[in-house]
């Protein structure tokens, strides 16, 4: 999907639903600003589902040679990790559907703000695992050159802006989920 197609069926949504909810930040966005929110959220939704079922989808895929490549200050921590082969069972599963699960959260604007939560998490993590440090070597390929803010940090930080404007509430299941959930419980998540 090209991201004029994705622009297309968002404005196709705002016209279908005229957008009539009582939700306060609806009278704060302009239709431009929700679009290009729910643009960014389906763009890492899609990316962070796909790295997932790639994971799934191979039974010989494992974070292995990842976690043995760390450097940086937590290099110990991973390289233990990895060194464990009751552990990395653990930690291979739970990579591979934490991925998949917020990927399609996202994708679907369905429990939204605890997508961006488990994301950031999961971002970090890697951060602290691979950081793009200066004069760092890694086994692995790297994408480029980087001082300080590499791929995985833009990324985090984008999941910090869908986290801080809940566009989900307006287009994705967060908007029927909002009705339906108890107020403490979907401040959290919506």
């Amino acid at each position: 999907m090209t991201p004029i197609v994705i622009s297309k069926i968002v404005l196709l949504l705002f016209h279908c639903n005229r957008i009539n909810i009582n939700i306060t930040m609806e009278n704060n966005y302009s239709k431009a600003q929700i679009s290009w929110l729910v643009i960014l959220r389906v763009f890492i939704g899609w990316h962070f589902l796909y790295e997932g079922m790639v994971k799934v989808l191979n039974p010989y895929w494992t974070a292995k040679p990842y976690l043995m490549d760390s450097q940086g200050p937590f290099r110990t921590m991973f390289t233990d990790m990895a060194a464990n082969a009751g552990l990395m069972r653990y930690v291979d599963f739970l990579n591979e559907w934490a991925l998949v699960l917020i990927g399609a959260g996202l994708l679907l604007g369905c429990f939204t703000r605890l997508s961006c939560i488990g994301g950031i998490l999961l971002l970090l993590l890697y951060t602290f695992s691979h950081p793009s440090f200066l004069n760092t070597e890694y086994i692995m390929p790297f994408e480029g050159s980087y001082f300080w803010i590499d791929k995985n940090l833009v990324e985090l930080a984008a999941l910090g802006v869908l986290f801080v404007f809940p566009a989900a509430r307006i287009i994705g299941f967060d908007r029927f989920l909002f009705r339906v959930l108890p107020d403490g419980f979907r401040k959290f998540v919506i």
